[in-house]
Parts: C-alpha cells; structure tokens; sequence
C-alpha cells in the first residue's frame, strides 16, 4: 500500500521525485482503448519499445507525439526521405531507422485497409474471456494463438515490427475494462488483452520482483 492508501501493483514505483509510472498505472494501464489513430500509436512505441524498457519509451511518449504529428496515420503515411532523416536527428526519440521506417510503412497499411479499419482489426482477435484463471505464472505463455494470428494477419496486409511478442504486448489496451495484467521478465508492463482471457493473480496477490513473468490482477491491485 502506497502513502496514499491505494495498493498498486509492484510495477508501479517511481524514482524519487517522478510520477510517471504511478500516473500511467492509474489513469492508463487496463482500460480500454478506441481509436485509429491511437491504436496506430501503441503499435508504433511497441515497436520502437523492443530491446528497451517501456518505462524508456514512457520517458519520451511526449516527445515521439511531436516528431510524429500525434500519429496521424494521415500525416505519417506523407513522410518521406527528408522527414526520416529530420527523425533520424531527433535526439529526444529512439533514433533507429529500421524502426522509423516501419512505423511509416505501417501508416500507409492502415490507409491500405479496404475491408477494415484498424479498431476493427484488431479488436477482432481479442479472445473470450476464460472461465478459470492460471494458478501459477508457469503457466503464462509468451504469445498466444490469438497474438501469433494477429501477428500473421497485421504481416499479410503489409505491417512491419509486428510479430506475435510485439502483438501480444500492444494488445494491453484493447480489455474491456479488463482485470488481469502481464508484466514481462524486463520490467515494463505487458498488460494485453489476451491476459483478459484468464491471467489472475494467484489466491488474488499482486506478484513482483526481477525477471520472469509477474501477474497481478487490476481490480485487486489498485483498490483495498
């Protein structure tokens, strides 16, 4: 329990003097997320998040909205040579090309979407929730049929730096309002939607400490 009477999950600790993780646990981490053009951004830091720590890529959330025009999938899809190379110089954002790139390629994908939107899609692969729940983080799989599937389907219609761990992990706010959470061996949340399906802490304790994956289920988490 924190000094303000709440219970959070074992993630949620800041440095001295910093909010940020306390912030996103309460007013982002589990809720449920509409929205082209947002949905477009978590796939995008999700990309940009891999072989770095979400708390990193949280640090420069605001930043990346600017060099990326809020991520509009209209605006972004436009970049070209000379945008990539004023991203590139960009010391404020992960700088990494193959990343910038594909998150351009990837706005011109959701552009190329005939028979969908991209609220649509992935919305789509969300599973049932499960009528039991694991009883021990042994039991958490790194991706499911559901991310892998989703993962070959985003690839199928031209989407890059998505593969099933990335799909599984962008997923986090697609729950309906949804209890359960992952949170991954490197320390940043992976809270997904597939997690909905039945991750819950075991006999209802929130679980936390270096590496592997931790559990911890929301509502019991961030209430008394």
């Amino acid at each position: 329990m924190t000094e303000d009477g709440r219970v959070r999950c074992p993630w949620a600790i800041d440095r001295p003097g910093e909010t940020l993780y306390r912030v996103y646990h309460d007013t982002e981490w589990g809720r449920k997320l509409h929205g082209r053009d947002e949905l477009f951004e978590r796939l995008a830091l999700e990309a940009f998040q891999s072989g770095l720590s979400w708390l990193t890529i949280l640090r420069k959330r605001e930043r990346f909205r600017a060099a990326f025009d809020g991520f509009d999938v209209d605006v972004v899809a436009r970049y070209g040579n000379e945008k990539i190379a004023e991203l590139m110089a960009d010391a404020g954002i992960v700088r990494n090309r193959r990343k910038i790139e594909a998150v351009v390629s990837n706005a011109r994908a959701v552009l190329d979407l005939d028979d969908s939107d991209l609220d649509t899609l992935l919305w789509s692969f969300a599973p049932a929730r499960r009528a039991d729940r694991f009883d021990s983080v042994d039991r958490i799989p790194a991706v499911t049929a559901e991310s892998t599937e989703m993962a070959r389907e985003l690839k199928r219609r031209g989407f890059r730096f998505v593969g099933p761990t990335t799909a599984y992990a962008s997923c986090r706010p697609h729950g309906r309002r949804p209890h359960r959470g992952v949170l991954g061996s490197n320390g940043r949340l992976t809270y997904t939607a597939w997690a909905r399906a039945g991750v819950r802490c075991p006999a209802g304790t929130a679980i936390g400490n270096n590496g592997g994956a931790r559990i911890v289920d929301r509502d019991e988490a961030t209430t008394r």
